[in-house]
């Protein structure tokens, strides 16, 4: 189940679509080495409902939603783009309305805006499958003779399509040579539906101010992230919580030219999704690093349940963020936070004070950075050490992205070595106290301590050998900085 629903069916799907005429003769695949046998199918009648936004978001981001009738595969289809000839499509099945499943893998795309009809697609479909010698349907060629109905008018077409299936490419280009022997031309759309309705409206082409470009980009990796962390893929929950942070720290650096204020309500949302995904981000890390670290321990230093414990618990509580995460971003807050960064993503750059200064201009983040590194060596033999040091790590970071932005690529790299160095750090700290509190239930519990203890000392030692290559890194960047 999926969260209540079940599991949609995903595949990946290799094709490529042809235009031909009504007087065309199919071609014989006959000789062709890898095929064995040819099955003819009776002609079957499709229809395709195609579903979008009033504005067409889904047919602008390249993106199919059809909720198909007839054949062998009738049901909801979701085809989304990938590369070359290749789209993933994930089926659910047939039901009167969009399926929720389908729905959330682009509910960032549709927010709560109406996904309703906007093209029918009627389709007489004559289907022959290509197999191999060990029985695999190799390949399929469709003749499609079609006809649709949408606001733009009724339409009559025919065309070809062969998809890939056990078969490799070789075999799609033999295949290929022979639709276009017998007169085919690469089908000039790329579906039945922009057939249909016609090309959709181009995305908002990229601001050639170079901080406004780097905020585009981010809010369309953003988009992408949040499709990815919706099917739980391995390292999305991070990948988004940094495009999240980027956005953020590029905002704060050129509020102004955005017409922002510090406490602007969009910095705010950006920094509370972050935090949303921290918690499963985290986790995350504690997991692999207590897997890790215990896979490297001599067997008999691994006492007790220690494993359920560290790695086993961080793996429920990246489950809770995880699930967490998805529900906030599924909410109408959510929604309105993206609104908002496609507003800022598109609009014209804000001169407050008519000044017409670079907004990539890096001196004020480096001077945050320097104000950052004297706090933490006032606060060297303090509790507040290791907070101080985060700071250094926040304010490198904010500085990275902004080198980024405007193509400094020195003061990046070495921006991202201090980031480096002090994640390690943080992340250091953070799991020592969380080896502190698993070693005291362990004891309540009546079980051996003592890995944790060893691995207590572990990070004590990686946290030191990081604040010894902090300062030789902070020069570094210094250098960059003034060249």
């Amino acid at each position: 189940m999926w969260h209540g629903v079940p599991m949609p069916k995903k595949l990946q799907e290799v094709e490529r679509k042809y235009d031909v005429t009504e007087s065309t003769v199919s071609p014989s695949f006959e000789g062709l080495a890898a095929i064995t046998r040819i099955e003819v199918i009776e002609p079957q009648q499709l229809e395709a409902v195609y579903h979008d936004t009033a504005g067409r978001d889904l047919s602008r981001n390249r993106i199919v939603l059809r909720r198909r009738t007839g054949g062998d595969d009738a049901g909801w289809h979701l085809k989304l783009p990938a590369d070359g000839d290749t789209r993933i499509e994930i089926q659910a099945t047939l039901s009167d309305t969009v399926p929720d499943e389908l729905r959330d893998v682009v509910l960032a795309i549709v927010r709560d805006r109406e996904l309703a009809p906007v093209a029918t697609v009627r389709n007489e479909r004559h289907l022959q499958r290509f197999y191999g010698a060990d029985g695999a349907l190799l390949a399929e060629f469709c003749d499609d003779h079609v006809s649709s109905s949408s606001d733009a008018g009724e339409q009559n077409w025919r065309e070809w399509e062969i998809e890939l299936g056990a078969g490799d490419t070789e075999l799609l280009d033999a295949l290929s040579r022979r639709l276009r022997d017998a007169g085919a031309e690469p089908a000039g759309h790329a579906s039945k539906l922009v057939r249909a309705l016609g090309t959709p409206p181009p995305a908002p082409e990229l601001p050639e101010e170079p901080m406004h470009r780097a905020v585009a980009e981010q809010v369309a990796a953003l988009i992408e992230w949040d499709r990815a962390v919706r099917a739980d893929q391995w390292d999305s929950v991070h990948q988004m919580r940094v495009t999240t942070r980027k956005l953020r720290s590029l905002l704060r650096e050129a509020e102004d030219s955005f017409g922002l204020a510090d406490d602007s309500w969009v910095l705010d949302e950006l920094r509370q999704l972050a935090a949303i995904l921290g918690v499963a981000r985290d986790a995350e890390v504690l997991a692999e690093k207590y897997q890790q670290a215990l896979d490297e321990l001599p067997p008999e230093l691994v006492r007790g349940p220690v494993a359920e414990r560290l790695v086993g618990g961080s793996r429920h509580r990246y489950e809770v963020g995880w699930r967490r995460s998805v529900a906030a971003m599924r909410s109408e807050r959510y929604f309105r936070l993206l609104d908002a960064l496609d507003e800022l993503a598109t609009a014209d750059p804000v001169d407050a004070d008519g000044s017409g200064d670079d907004p990539g201009n890096l001196d004020g983040a480096y001077k945050r950075l320097r104000k950052s590194v004297q706090n933490a060596h006032a606060a060297e033999r303090t509790p507040d050490r290791d907070e101080a040091l985060h700071r250094i790590r926040k304010s490198a970071k904010r500085l990275r992205y902004s080198a980024a932005a405007v193509d400094r690529r020195k003061v990046y790299e070495a921006a991202k070595t201090v980031q480096s160095l002090l994640g390690d750090h943080q992340d250091a700290t953070v799991s020592r106290t969380y080896l502190s509190q698993q070693a005291e239930l362990a004891h309540a519990a009546g079980e051996d301590t003592f890995t944790y203890g060893v691995l207590y000392q572990r990070e004590t030692e990686l946290a030191t050998q990081r604040r010894a290559e902090l300062e030789p890194a902070l020069k570094k960047l210094k250098k960059a900085f003034r060249h």
